[in-house]
This record gives C-alpha cells, sequence and structure tokens, in this order.
C-alpha cells in the first residue's frame, strides 16, 4: 500500500500542466529521433541533454525519459516500412516486419509493433514500482563473474538461435570483438591497434557503426538497384487497430516470455538490443510453424518489440537504486541526474519521493501517450515516401552524417561511417548477418572487463565461473546455446544412418 500511496503522490507531481506539456515535447521528439536512422535514444538525449540544466530536476528528467520512450516507439516506423532500422534494438524487427509491409501488412505490423513495445514497458514499470527493493538486492549479488555469464549468456544466443548460419554469425562477431578491442586497454593503459592514429585512442563507437552498417549500408544497395525507393505506405485506421488486437491474444505466451527476457536483460543489464533478439529466437524456436519466420510472421514482430521496450524501460531500475546504468541512454541520464545534484542510490527514494515517484508515474502517462502518438501520427511519417528517392536518399545520407558528427564533434566519425557503410553493404551483398557485429562491437568491451576483473579475483581460474549456483546456472545455459547448431548438425548425420539400417 506504500507503493500505491506514493505512486498516487507521483502522478499528482507528473500531472501538473509544466510536466504534462514536457511530457508531450518528449515523446513527440523521440518518436522522431526514432524514425530518423543514426540519432537513436542516447545519443538524442545526449544532444538535449544540455537544453535542460536550467529546468527543474523532475521536469526535465521526465522529458528526457520521455524522448527515450518516443525513441523507443519510433524505432519501429522506419524498420518496418523502410526496412531500415531507426535504432540498434529495431534490427530484429525487420526480419519479420518489412515482409509483412510488402505483403500490404504495414498497418498490422506498425499495431502489432506499437501494442507490444506498450505491453513490454508497462509490466517493466510495474516491476519497478513493486519490486524495487527485491530486484536492488538481488542485482547487489553481481560480480564481475555474473556478468560476464550474462554477456557470454547473449553472445551463445546469437549464436545458438540466430536463423543464419552459425559460422557466419561467429565470423561476423568475431570481427565485431576485434573492432571492440581498438584503443587504450582499460586495465594496463596500454593501446591496441591505433596505427599511429590519435583518433583511434577513444575506438570504434557503436553508433557510428550502427549509422554506417544499417542507414549507409541500405542506401548503396538501393541505389545500385536503380533508385527505386523500396519503402512501403501506411494508414493505421479504428478498424486495423481493432482487428490486430483482436489477433493479438493468442500470442499471449510470446509476450509474457519477451517481457521476462527483456526485464532480465535491462536489469542485468544486457540491453535493449540483445533483448530484442534474444527474443526473436526464442519465440521462433518455440513457435509450431518456425520456417514461417522471416516471410511476414506477426509473432516476428511482437517478440523483439515487447522485449525491447521491457529492457529499455527496466534499464532503468538499476540506475535509480544502485547508480549503476542498464543501458548507454541509463548512462546519459545517470550523468544527467549527478550534474542535477542528484546521487542515485537506495537514499534517493527518501530524500527525493517527488522526483522518484514523479519519474515512475510519467513512465505510466509517457507509455499511454506514446501509443496514442505512435497510432495517430504514422501516417504524418509515411508521407516522407511521397518524395522521390533521389531526393531522399541524400537526405537520409546528410542525417546519418550530422548524426555521427554531433556524437563526438568529431569529422574523423564521419568517414568512418562512410567506412561502415561500405562494410555493410558488402556483409549484405556477401549475406554476412550484420546484428551479431553490433552486438559484439557493443559489449565487447564490458564483456572483456568483466572476464579479466574475473580472473583476477580467481587468480586466472575459470572455475569462479561456476563458484555459485547464480553464474553456474547462467554460465551452463550460455554453453548450451552455443552447442545447440550441434545438436541440428547431429540429428542431421543421424537420419540417414537410420534410413540405411531400416532397409
Amino acid at each position: 500500500m506504500e507503493e500505491v500511496t506514493n505512486l498516487m503522490h507521483g502522478f499528482g507531481v507528473a500531472l501538473t500542466l509544466p510536466n504534462f506539456v514536457y511530457m508531450l515535447i518528449g515523446i513527440t521528439l523521440g518518436v522522431l529521433i526514432g524514425v530518423l536512422p543514426g540519432l537513436g535514444g542516447a545519443n538524442g538525449i545526449a544532444i538535449l541533454l544540455p537544453l535542460t540544466f536550467s529546468m527543474n530536476p523532475t521536469s526535465a528528467i521526465i522529458m528526457l525519459s520521455c524522448i527515450y520512450w518516443g525513441a523507443l516507439f519510433g524505432g519501429a516506423i522506419t524498420s518496418i516500412l523502410f526496412n531500415i532500422p531507426g535504432e540498434p534494438w529495431s534490427v530484429a524487427t525487420t526480419f519479420d516486419g518489412y515482409p509483412m509491409a510488402q505483403q500490404g501488412k504495414a498497418a498490422q505490423a506498425l499495431t502489432a509493433a506499437f501494442t507490444g513495445s506498450f505491453v513490454g514497458a508497462l509490466f517493466a514499470v510495474i516491476l519497478i514500482t513493486f519490486l524495487a527493493p527485491l530486484l536492488a538486492r538481488f542485482a547487489l549479488k553481481f560480480g564481475p563473474p555474473e556478468f560476464f555469464a550474462v554477456q557470454l549468456l547473449t553472445f551463445c544466443s546469437f549464436v545458438g538461435m540466430s536463423k543464419e548460419p552459425a559460422a557466419k554469425t561467429i565470423a561476423s562477431m568475431m570481427l565485431g570483438f576485434a573492432l571492440a578491442a581498438v584503443g587504450m586497454d582499460t586495465v594496463t593503459g596500454q593501446l591496441r591497434m591505433t596505427f599511429g592514429f590519435p583518433e583511434m585512442l577513444k575506438g570504434f563507437d557503436f553508433l557510428i557503426a550502427v549509422i554506417g552498417l544499417f542507414g549507409i549500408g541500405e542506401i548503396l544497395l538501393t541505389m545500385e538497384e536503380g533508385l527505386a525507393f523500396k519503402g512501403k505506405t501506411a494508414k493505421i485506421n479504428l478498424k486495423v487497430v481493432f482487428e490486430t488486437w483482436a489477433m493479438l491474444p493468442r500470442y499471449w505466451l510470446t509476450m509474457l516470455r519477451s517481457v521476462a527476457v527483456g526485464c532480465w536483460m535491462g536489469i542485468t543489464p544486457g540491453g535493449a538490443t540483445p533483448a530484442s533478439f534474444m527474443s526473436y529466437g526464442m519465440a521462433r524456436r518455440m513457435s509450431k510453424d518456425p520456417d514461417s519466420f522471416g516471410k511476414g510472421q506477426i509473432e516476428g514482430v511482437l517478440a523483439p518489440e515487447t522485449a525491447a521496450h521491457a529492457a529499455g524501460t527496466a534499464a532503468l531500475l538499476p540506475m535509480l537504486t544502485l547508480g549503476i546504468p542498464g543501458s548507454p541512454t541509463a548512462a546519459v541520464l545517470l550523468g544527467g541526474l549527478l550534474i542535477w545534484g542528484l546521487q542515485p542510490g537506495p537514499m534517493l527514494f527518501v530524500e527525493q519521493k517527488d522526483f522518484v515517484w514523479g519519474l515512475i508515474a510519467s513512465m505510466y502517462l509517457g507509455n499511454v501517450v506514446g501509443l496514442l502518438v505512435v497510432l495517430t501520427t504514422v501516417p504524418f511519417w509515411a508521407a516522407i515516401l511521397r518524395i522521390p528517392f533521389s531526393v531522399i536518399a541524400p537526405v537520409i545520407i546528410v542525417i546519418c552524417a550530422i548524426g555521427a558528427y554531433t556524437v563526438h564533434s568529431s569529422m574523423f566519425d564521419v568517414w568512418l561511417m562512410l567506412v561502415f557503410g561500405v562494410v555493410g553493404y558488402l556483409f549484405k551483398k556477401l549475406r554476412y548477418p550484420l546484428a551479431p557485429m553490433v552486438l559484439a562491437l557493443v559489449l565487447g568491451d564490458m564483456a572483456e572487463a568483466s572476464f579479466r576483473q574475473a580472473m583476477l579475483l580467481s587468480q586466472g581460474s575459470v572455475s569462479i565461473f561456476w563458484s555459485n549456483p547464480l553464474v553456474g546456472s547462467i554460465a551452463g545455459l550460455a554453453i548450451v546455446l552455443l552447442l545447440w547448431p550441434l545438436v541440428g548438425v547431429l540429428r542431421g548425420l543421424g537420419k540417414p544412418s537410420v534410413a540405411k539400417g531400416a532397409a
């Protein structure tokens, strides 16, 4: 009852006129940021963060967090209509979202994506509201071995559950690890693979890689195929919305499973990107018709969007309770809290009740407002398709270049974006998956740091990854998923011998 009372007080804070206006502004800006390839929630918040320094901290965090909700919603629009992920976590949505758009089901795919996002975030906010103390105590048990085991589970799930050949997935991931190793070694301070370039000291930023690999790479492919813009139009009306909502209850188990994966990956922290891929892979593995995935299966849209929104929302829990950001966006928000003079941690819930519960209440309101905004504004975003591709392609490239430049205010990043664009083009031509490389580039540094810290603790013994039931169960599951493709190979080898014996 105490949580309910505090939440009601939070709604009183969030529903004041200034805060509600900031919420609407944040949602609208977030959808725009999510739709435009290359910007992203973390980057958009980082750009707009200086504008909030003169604002009330509660109003500022409400607006910035609503930019995040809007970006989560908006990323699905370009993934489904353009086949260009507006956000890294929207990559998995393209697998079935774009084929649905090609079949004339764009409105249905968008409605499913937005509804899945709404459900994922709603469950995550309920967890934050009522289970914050319990989850905070659980997260305190995580040390370097547990963090590495979770990251290893993410990598192995990619290999075990990807629809691509395991060899190509591993090759793509290894390239990502190599790119993640570039720069200064955080443990020894030595330089690695910088080749004398001062700009390489900071390594490769995953935002630059994503902008180039997906945004520029897709533009190059489309240009090669004759400047024929492949985007699909969509107009969502009440009839389509209610027809789609009537279908969704049959996928309740997929959505519940995606919520669990998303909340887990957000809290531990794995992040929205691996959560979306893990959820998509699990939905495909457990489906009665796995071959339909990748050809326009609505379940393939629901799963990644539900998990991504749950992970993105749940990532704020360790940030608020422990000061440990569960995602790049949460890290940017953490920086904002420190600038505003607020120290994240258990005492924040005691000393800054208006702030904490106003933020949590805004999560509920922002999620509802975000769903209404995206359902009613899709035709405006789809109107971009009326512009000839020969005009819109340079515009997208310029937007990508601006997004790349604003990461570190460096022209070197713009050239690097173009290099990644060529790599993305070649990967798509050779049919190598891009997502494993991006995942390794994003999590490579964290995984390496966690592994080396664990080795220092155990004096070089890998037995530390089975030193307690928690880390042992996670590491064991990771190994099972890594070896899962071999099960399919052995089954394939066993079938001819059985038939021969029967003959």
